[in-house]
């Protein structure tokens, strides 16, 4: 007799309320993939900042001035996403700190989840270091906040939010 299989183990980021997520669709090229036809693990990052991009965009600043560098990035790969497939990158804003905030995100290709990230980005001056973030910036991201009922996942390691 063989041991039962043990059903795969859900993603934290999953059980998130994603329904007020901000939404950027993706252009995959075949550029993006390897020889065997997947994503290039690499793209997935390429597509963390074209989402992020755009949405910081959507604050009617011009990207000029939002001066802001990643701090930290960390992804987990759920499933592959394959040429041709429609992809969606989804974000939330999980904290906001005085300088810094934290988007975690949601990759799906053809509406399956196929990579969780977080992404901790900080807000520089023209001198290139920390400087608090505006209050309109602030404000604007309560949009996409998680929820007070979600619960913030342990099994990526969150960020410092100076």
């Amino acid at each position: 007799m063989s041991a039962p299989t043990k059903p795969a183990r859900q993603h934290s980021l999953a059980t998130l309320d994603w329904s007020h997520a901000h939404r950027a669709e993706i252009q995959m090229r075949y550029g993006d993939t390897d020889a065997m036809g997947h994503l290039n693990n690499a793209t997935y990052v390429s597509y963390l900042e074209t989402s992020r991009v755009q949405m910081l965009a959507e604050m009617g600043i011009p990207l000029a001035d939002l001066l802001t560098v990643v701090a930290r990035v960390e992804v987990d790969y759920v499933a592959e996403i394959k040429l041709g497939q429609q992809v969606m990158v989804e974000t939330l804003v999980e904290s906001v700190g005085r300088s810094s905030y934290t988007f975690v995100v949601r990759i799906l290709a053809d509406g399956i989840p196929s990579a969780y990230a977080r992404t901790v980005q900080v807000n520089i001056g023209p001198d290139k270091r920390p400087t608090p973030l505006p209050a309109d910036r602030r404000a604007w991201m309560q949009r996409f906040a998680l929820v007070p009922s979600d619960v913030v996942p342990s099994d990526l390691v969150s960020g410092d939010t100076a």
